[in-house]
């Protein structure tokens, strides 16, 4: 028996196996047009239903609005990183001691007064009240040291600013 004769005997089991093949693609391709149309309508529905347009304008915009806040944050970032930098420099570390220099005046009028930066550079303010006189002395503060020689009370100001 050769290939021909074998096609002609079963030349009808083969057309009912290729209409069967045939019926199941149409059942396919029915079935993706239908779910085609599906997502179709409910694309429409999303892209038309926004108000004032459609959403894929809506998303245009919001991106343009993304970039511009973007570029406003950078331009925020550099102008915080300045305010940083002249805040490293502000005197954000003040101590006050209060003390009495005489010992006939009392109340403990004379002060020191310890002002300095968060590297601890500042000054020490020393205010030294009598009876008939007061004088006032500035001493600078460099990484929490002078180079005069601080009093008692100074050196306890200046301690104190640095722990805060």
């Amino acid at each position: 028996m050769d290939a021909a004769s074998i096609l002609v005997r079963h030349s009808g089991s083969l057309m009912i196996a290729f209409g069967i093949i045939m019926l199941i693609t149409y059942a396919i391709i029915i079935n993706l047009w239908m779910e085609l149309s599906y997502l179709k309508k409910r694309y429409r529905k999303l892209i038309y239903s926004v108000e004032d347009g459609n959403l894929e304008q809506l998303i245009a915009d919001h991106l343009d609005l993304i970039d511009r806040y973007s570029d406003e944050k950078k331009s925020l970032q550099k102008e915080l990183d300045r305010l940083d930098d002249k805040l490293r420099k502000a005197i954000t570390k003040v101590s006050v001691v209060r003390f009495d220099a005489f010992d006939n005046t009392g109340n403990d009028l004379s002060y020191c007064v310890a002002m300095l930066d968060s590297e601890n550079n500042g000054v020490v303010i020393s205010g030294i009240v009598g009876r008939e006189e007061a004088r006032t002395y500035v001493k600078p503060i460099e990484e929490g040291e002078s180079s005069y020689k601080l009093t008692r009370e100074e050196e306890q100001a200046v301690r104190d600013a640095m722990r805060k």
